[in-house]
């Protein structure tokens, strides 16, 4: 008898989540130290869990339909390639293609390491940041897991999923424990993508239990005190690393993450099952959705709206806010005055380059 597949409609509080997380991400980004906690750390982290499930869960389907119809995984396999492609990379490489043309520092020098989405890699290599791109580290980490987990999703009998995705978590724990043991710098545990695997691994086995509905994990994963203890345990985590008198300890370097990633895994689990109330509320509410369905064109663009640390005086954002001295003195004002810039540019992109070509990803359904 044929296994029923479980409903894998589309996840409205997902959208919101993704707001909260892109807008952590560029809080922390606009403000540089000011917070003095890494939320834009958590933002990240937060991304990587949510790929991990719908993409697992995305595969999963897929999987499953291929062996109803009788057919082989390459078509779903091509299909998740040129989907994904048609959703990522034409914003990308736009993006590139005017870095390159306007001579935005470092792009015509390393434009290799961008058109091959490697720029983590050379930013472990050199361990240098990329100025106002440094930011597409966390795009090449999310390419790199694509070119090689659908693989093990489509040719690997299912038993073995659950062992492979907790041994996603265990590896990536016990590589960054060997980079801070072996004196790297912390640059490149931070950003390799095998050092990223835990949040993948968490995302990737809610999906597996989500789409085999089972009723155990739900209760586990929804259950409030346990999302609780887990924001608590993320706090408890980025308190104790500020006792250290390194800034970069082995608390920040190993363990950070592993509780970035699990918070980030309740989080995204209860907006899976759908929270109640006011989070609810936030999360469901037109504003929330639509930012989250454009917060991929904000990510990107965010750092050339603005960036901290590398401002370019002919940027116009700047001239702008030069002429704004009320603005640019308040750091609240100066965020939402950025962010209403970033949504502007990120609804133009959706909607003339985004949307429409995301139209023809109907042409490769699974």
């Amino acid at each position: 008898m044929t296994q029923n597949i479980p409903n894998t409609s589309y996840l409205r509080q997902l959208d919101g989540l993704r707001f909260i997380a892109v807008s952590m991400v560029l809080v922390d980004h606009w403000s540089g130290d000011a917070l003095q906690f890494p939320i834009s750390y958590l933002g990240v982290c937060m991304f990587f869990v949510l790929s991990g499930f719908l993409i697992t869960r995305i595969l999963l389907q897929a999987k499953e339909k291929d062996s109803n119809l009788q057919r082989s995984h390459k078509f779903s396999l091509k299909q998740f390639f040129i989907r994904r492609t048609v959703r990522i990379f034409p914003i990308y490489y736009l993006t590139i293609l005017v870095l390159f043309i306007l001579n935005v520092e470092p792009v015509r020098e390393k434009i290799w390491w961008y058109l091959t989405y490697s720029t983590n890699i050379y930013i472990a290599i050199k361990q240098t940041w990329l100025g106002s791109s440094d930011h597409l580290w966390s795009l090449a980490v999310e390419e790199q897991f694509y070119l090689f987990f659908p693989f093990i999703i489509f040719f690997v009998p299912k038993r073995y999923l659950t062992k492979i995705l907790i041994g996603f978590i265990i590896f990536s724990v016990a590589l960054r424990l060997f980079f801070y043991l072996n004196g790297t710098e912390w640059m490149t545990p931070y950003v390799l993508m095998p050092t990223c695997l835990d949040a993948f691994g968490m995302g990737g086995l809610l999906a597996y239990f989500y789409f085999n509905k089972n009723e155990q994990v739900k209760t586990f994963i929804t259950n409030k005190f346990l999302l609780a203890l887990s924001l608590i345990l993320y706090i408890g985590i980025v308190i104790w690393g500020k006792q250290f008198p390194e800034g970069h300890n082995i608390i920040t370097v190993v363990f950070l993450r592993l509780f970035e990633s699990l918070f980030s895994l309740f989080l995204v689990g209860n907006a899976v099952y759908g929270f109640g109330g006011v989070t609810k509320t936030l999360l469901e509410n037109n504003i929330s959705v639509y930012l989250g369905r454009i917060s991929y064109g904000i990510y990107i663009y965010h750092k050339f709206i603005y960036n901290h640390y590398h401002n370019s005086p002919s940027n116009p954002v700047i001239k702008l806010l030069n002429k704004l001295p009320t603005i640019d003195g308040n750091m609240t004002l100066k965020i939402i005055f950025l962010y209403l810039i970033t949504i502007a540019v990120a609804s133009i992109s959706w909607y003339l380059i985004e949307k429409p070509i995301n139209k023809w990803k109907d042409k490769f359904s699974y």
